[in-house]
């Protein structure tokens, strides 16, 4: 997809995003409800997205951004017989 395509397509999910905004103090109770939900499901997964990135990163490199080679795994061989 290129760049073009992606931004056009972001844009068409903001302007639905808003219209619905727009529509929901009219909706009825089920409505309301289901986008809530639908909407605490984005956040939680974009939370999750951004603890696990993260933690990877720190798993990676100190806090001043060089790699900590102390925490490098050690990969075991079998004994040769």
């Amino acid at each position: 997809m290129s760049s073009e395509g992606f931004l056009k397509e972001m844009q068409t999910i903001g302007e639905k995003f808003l219209l619905k905004l727009q529509k929901l103090p009219k909706a009825d109770p089920v409505e309301i409800v289901s986008f809530c939900v639908v909407l605490l499901f984005i956040v939680t997964v974009l939370l999750l997205m951004i603890i696990a990135c993260s933690c990877c990163c720190y798993s990676c490199c100190s806090c001043d951004g060089h790699p900590d080679h102390r925490r490098r795994k050690i990969q075991v061989r079998p004994a040769a017989h």
